[in-house]
């Protein structure tokens, strides 16, 4: 991903670049730069988890007959019939223009086109906006997480950089619940007052250059120092919350599982972390990429799978790999389910944690099979939505996907009526009474 050239006088120095040579990363997940003042913390908070598998579902078992609330559920959909209230279920959706079969998954939310391009760029993904606008109110803005995926990414920054994600169950257990030791704790803070006074150099090799650019490239410097200072404020705010006591949970510190055949297990992980994230309030937006592309032959309890996990979603109509096929989509949808059961189970504010808290399921690929990006299978449970059953869309003219991020950015109380290729708000999804 290069980076626009900003001019001869200023060729060799990017905006990554000035800050890795500094130590610092603008792309840093709890330092995203913030695009406007925070807004007055909700008395009860709305929550949002995004989880994508990027090689998708079995469209004809997944996707229901019939639309609106009396739809004939799929054999998929039917291990969700305890949530069915609680969940919308979307067809004929995409992102308009982005393409290029496996390669899409890093714009799942972003919407970014073309992400297979050599000239790609990434834009912010919805958590990230999310983080940008709300994250201050958080001890975590956010949390990026993954299962087999190494590097890759579904939350990028404002400057389309991805932000590693975090892959050890342990790891994130740790971060959100266990204590420092005094010393500890002021190591960090001292960390954190280092950054600021290494971007307080950052700052003013930014003004020097300014005296020897042209007016176009002083505009770009001008919106870079601004970046700057916001992560400088960002700083801070990291800063406040070392001192504060974090929460106590009954949960025992998960085992990190090493070997990537156990998937599932490690999905499970994921989704309890993010149930206990919520609970104590630890963040607001949660990312998942689920990366099936990468992952081997799975071990699944009750199963056999004796193929890998790519190949069998390559299936070519083949019986042996579709059944295998099913024996995992089936687990997704299991897991899923024990989701919704654990976050209605927690009360919050006269509501159930899944009323507070939106779980956008899906998949970049609509066939795998075909690499195919259009009729994107799509689900959003609980969040204080009207759940409408079935919205039936075009599966040949796709209906905008990214109208769905604005009506859970406004869900949130994030005041917007755009984000990426949206043309609106997702029709035919109401809002419950706040």
């Amino acid at each position: 991903m290069t980076p626009h050239n900003p001019g001869p006088r200023f060729r060799s120095l990017s905006r990554r670049t000035l800050l890795r040579g500094a130590g610092v990363s603008l792309a840093l997940p709890f330092l995203n730069a913030m695009a406007q003042p925070s807004p007055k913390p909700a008395a009860v908070p709305r929550r949002m988890f995004a989880i994508c598998n990027n090689l998708g579902l079995l469209p004809g078992e997944f996707f229901p007959t019939g639309a609106g609330r009396n739809y004939t559920p799929s054999p998929y959909l039917k291990l969700l019939a305890d949530h069915r209230d609680h969940f919308t279920v979307f067809s004929g959706v995409s992102h308009p223009n982005v393409d290029g079969g496996h390669p899409a998954d890093i714009s799942f939310l972003t919407a970014a086109p073309h992400p297979a391009s050599s000239s790609f760029r990434n834009t912010i993904s919805l958590d990230q906006y999310i983080a940008e606008r709300i994250g201050i109110q958080t001890r975590f803005p956010s949390l990026t997480l993954a299962v087999n995926t190494g590097f890759r990414s579904l939350s990028w920054s404002g400057s389309g950089v991805a932000i590693p994600p975090e892959q050890s169950a342990a790891g994130v257990f740790r971060q959100m619940f266990m204590q420092g030791t005094p010393q500890e704790i002021d190591a960090k803070i001292a960390e954190l007052d280092t950054g600021r006074s290494i971007l307080d150099t950052v700052a003013g090799q930014v003004r020097r250059l300014e005296q020897n650019v042209g007016a176009e490239d002083r505009a770009r410097l001008d919106q870079y120092f601004s970046s700057v200072r916001d992560l400088e404020s960002r700083l801070q705010a990291s800063r406040g919350w070392e001192r504060k006591p974090k929460p106590v949970v009954k949960e025992a510190e998960p085992q990190d599982l090493p070997n990537p055949s156990l998937y599932m297990a490690k999905v499970a992980q994921m989704y309890s972390l993010v149930r206990l994230a919520f609970e104590t309030d630890s963040t607001r937006a949660v990312t998942l990429m689920l990366d099936s592309v990468s992952s081997p032959v799975l071990q699944i309890r009750g199963a056999t799978i004796n193929d890998g996990y790519h190949n069998l979603s390559h299936h070519g109509k083949s019986e042996d790999k579709l059944s295998q096929l099913r024996l995992i989509d089936t687990w997704h949808m299991r897991l899923l389910a024990d989701l919704f059961k654990g976050l209605q189970a927690v009360q919050e504010g006269g509501e159930t944690l899944l009323d507070r808290s939106m779980v956008l399921y899906g998949s970049n690929l609509g066939d795998a099979n075909a690499h195919s990006t259009s009729n994107m299978p799509t689900l959003l449970a609980g969040g204080g939505f009207k759940h409408a059953g079935h919205l039936a869309f075009n599966r040949e003219q796709n209906y905008p996907l990214p109208n769905l991020f604005v009506s859970m950015l406004q869900r949130m109380g994030i005041e917007t009526d755009r984000f990426a290729s949206a043309t609106g708000t997702m029709t035919g999804l109401e809002m419950k009474a706040s």
